[in-house]
């Protein structure tokens, strides 16, 4: 039994939530409590885990490496783990990303981001700070990510520490051409430095969808306009929209990538953004000014860079690609279950990521309904966090379908509990 425990929990009420379930063991698709219950991780523990819990390879990468390495300033030295993953990261992702940068987490990875382009408008002579971003989006908590992020209940109490943005509309199906529009006319008139996105799917703005023409449109009004684009794919990367990175299904490469989560297969943090040789050429100097002036105390941990690299292994080795087109497959038969399902709207799916409203239930992360669904989940052994009304489903790529209709049975109850028909 625990003593009374010390611990703030992130994006926890504590007021309202207590009671925090302690995990003994992580193992596949599944959390073990110390009683012995078994919680099916429908969410993939904030998207992270991707092949499943403790995969054998990535653990035994790690207890491998902590053998004769852990932690050295990465100023001035390097490591094998940390060369032969940037390597492999270039080798996969889009054409023309040939800089590794690593930070911690997706959210400094986005701060890394957004400091590579600015610096390089710097660098050239043609300074630019505006930064376009898109309604509904997240990139993460620390200040610079939350300024590119829709303002509200996140972020209200350090409005006065955030950086103005321009926002471009969502691109809502029949809508898109509205966002074209804007982003033409704010990258041209505003001469915007950088356009971050979430490829594809803003996760935490609702697990909003649109398609990839619309990115590949983005692009090309970015090239026109010398506006440099930066693909957040620090939840979309590692095959969760059905691809590599989600970026690819838009036929393009961005001038800056951010990937995290699914790097080391949900394993250890770790977070590396990828530029454009023509961003690194504008730091490479004799000027030292020009220098850029980021780090953290464990960029490239050894340990963490043996985890990723192990990742790319399961990557090349396993089936991996057929495992997420099952998984896509399998999602799109569960969704289907709710065609006439009354209590349900906007269901929605790419890749491994489904998605559906609770229909008549309030939106917004807030919605009273949340966490009570929450709650209802966990009971029945589910780890489930809807965002607000919104139920989404990310599982790590090793479950099964008969665990996949269980959650979808979950799903359809707490229709019959909460929702209401029209």
């Amino acid at each position: 039994m625990m003593s009374q425990s010390r611990v703030w929990h992130p994006f926890t009420q504590h007021a309202l939530e207590p009671a925090i379930p302690e995990i003994v063991r992580t193992e596949g698709a599944y959390l073990h409590k110390a009683d012995g219950t078994r919680i099916l991780d429908a969410i993939s523990s904030w998207w992270v885990v991707t092949h499943g819990h403790r995969h054998p390879r990535i653990v035994k990468a790690i207890e491998t490496t902590a053998a004769s390495l852990d932690q050295i300033i990465f100023a001035g030295f390097t490591h094998e783990p940390a060369e032969r993953l940037a390597r492999a990261l270039v080798d996969l992702a889009p054409p023309g990303l040939d800089w590794v940068f690593y930070s911690d987490s997706g959210s400094t990875s986005v701060e890394v981001a957004l400091k590579m382009a600015l610096g390089y408008f710097r660098n050239i002579g043609a300074p630019r700070s505006r930064i376009v971003v898109m309604e509904h989006s997240y990139h993460g908590d620390t200040i610079g990510a939350m300024s590119v992020g829709a303002r509200g209940v996140f972020n209200a109490a350090y409005e006065p520490l955030l950086f103005e943005v321009d926002t471009i509309p969502f691109p809502a199906a029949g809508r898109e051409q509205q966002t074209l529009d804007r982003f033409e006319v704010v990258s041209r008139d505003r001469r915007a430095a950088a356009l971050i996105v979430e490829p594809l799917v803003l996760g935490a703005g609702g697990m909003l969808m649109y398609p990839p023409w619309v990115l590949a449109e983005l692009k090309r009004i970015a090239e026109a306009s010398g506006t440099l684009l930066i693909a957040d794919e620090v939840m979309t990367g590692w095959g969760r929209t059905g691809t590599m990175f989600a970026c690819e299904q838009a036929n393009i490469s961005p001038d800056i990538l951010c990937t995290s989560k699914g790097l080391t297969g949900g394993t250890i943090p770790l977070a590396a953004t990828l530029a454009t040789d023509a961003i690194f050429q504008a730091h490479y100097s004799l000027d030292r000014k020009k220098t850029f002036f980021h780090s953290s105390s464990y960029t490239a941990n050894p340990i963490a860079c043996a985890a990723a690299l192990a990742n790319v292994e399961i990557w090349h080795d396993e089936p991996v690609i057929e495992r997420i087109a099952a998984l896509a497959a399998l999602q799109a038969a569960g969704l289907q279950r709710f065609h006439d399902n009354l209590c349900f709207t906007d269901r929605r799916i790419t890749g491994t990521i489904a998605a559906l409203d609770l229909g008549t239930a309030s939106p917004g992360y807030l919605a009273e309904i949340g966490p009570k669904l929450r709650a209802f989940f966990l009971e029945q052994g589910l780890l489930m966090r809807p965002l607000g009304n919104v139920l989404y489903l990310l599982p790590p790529y090793c479950v099964t379908g008969a665990e996949l209709d269980r959650l979808y049975d979950a799903i359809e109850e707490a229709g019959e509990r909460f929702g209401s028909k029209p």
